[in-house]
Parts: structure tokens; sequence; C-alpha cells
């Protein structure tokens, strides 16, 4: 089992950034793919940004630029850089894990961004 604690969502200003954390605990293992989704309200969950094992990322096209994403093996945490926020940009971010045919995620942070 995996448990994921995702954190630094909060309030900000159009144009301002935020880091997200994601710790994960339980049976980890470091080549698990890591990644980020968000849900606006009255929209799907999309994805954000995924990080694997060695490092390799894919984002979402809008996206590309302004987050990045980034894992720190050694405390089984996934991190979510994110400048230039736009209104837009407000939902509930999600961290997931996978491993193998199984899939695990937190229980989300809002971000709101205020114009």
């Amino acid at each position: 089992q995996v448990q994921l604690v995702e954190s630094g969502g909060g309030l900000v200003q159009a144009g301002g950034s935020l880091r997200l954390s994601c710790a994960a605990s339980g049976t980890i293992f470091s080549t698990d793919a890591m990644g980020w989704y968000r849900q606006a309200p009255g929209k799907q969950r999309e994805l954000v940004a995924r990080i694997t094992s060695g490092g390799s990322t894919n984002y979402a096209d809008s996206l590309k630029g302004r987050f990045t994403i980034s894992r720190d093996n050694a405390k089984n945490t996934v991190y979510l850089q994110m400048n230039s926020l736009k209104p837009e940009d407000t939902a509930v971010y999600y961290c997931k894990v996978v491993q193998g045919f199984k899939a695990y995620w937190g229980q989300g942070t809002q971000v709101t961004v205020s114009s």
C-alpha cells in the first residue's frame, strides 16, 4: 500500500507562484512513476505533469514552460513548481503514483488563483 499526502496549495494572485509537494509513504519503489493531475469544478481530471524514475518528464501542452515537475527519490517526494499562475489554473491538484498496474492517489490540495 502507498499513502500520498499533498501540501503547498493555497490562494495566490495571478502571476504568482506555488510549489506543491507530495510525500509518499508505504511500499515505495524508486522505479514508480509519479505525477500531478488537477480537477477544476465541473471538469474532468486532467494530467498536469508526470515523471519517471529516470527523470523523464512530460507535461500538458498548455502548461509547458510554466510548470516544472521534479522528484527526490531519497525522500519519496514529488514536487510541482508552478509559476506565472493564471485564474484558469484554479483546481484541486492530485498526486498519483503508479506501481505496475496499480495507481494510488492523494487526497488533493486546493490551488486558487485570483485575478
